[in-house]
């Protein structure tokens, strides 16, 4: 198995092996995903885990903008605290999939006029 050097920024093995940039170095058996499509918006992790996740500022919806800003301890607090449960462990191997997934041109802003087609 190769392993990646944290120092290395330009590696093109794209295999994942949690030794990333992304995770400090640290190796690490889950990442945290913030399903966006069903986030309303309310912070409550971002008060909790403020190192972890970030509010969207132009449609106001939660993400998960490091992995190892936070404790797994205060990660799942924040999880815990969700109102929508909209936030999960997943493997990293499935971060990619998931980010993907999502149709932000097809969400409702919050706080903002939706978008209108224009002709």
């Amino acid at each position: 198995m190769d392993f990646i050097d944290p120092s290395d920024e330009f590696v093109e093995n794209t295999e994942i092996t949690g030794w990333e940039p992304v995770l400090g170095g640290k190796l690490a058996e889950k990442a945290v995903w913030v399903d966006e499509a069903t986030c309303i918006g309310c912070q409550y992790c971002v008060h909790v885990a403020s190192n972890t996740f970030t509010v969207d500022d132009f449609h106001g919806r939660s993400r998960a903008m490091r992995q190892d800003g936070d404790t797994v301890d205060v990660i799942q607090e924040a999880i815990d605290t969700c109102p929508v449960d909209c936030i999960h462990w997943v493997k990293f191997e499935e971060l990619d999939n998931l980010e993907n997934s999502l149709d932000r041109d097809m969400f409702q802003s919050f706080g903002k006029p939706p978008k209108t087609n224009k002709h």
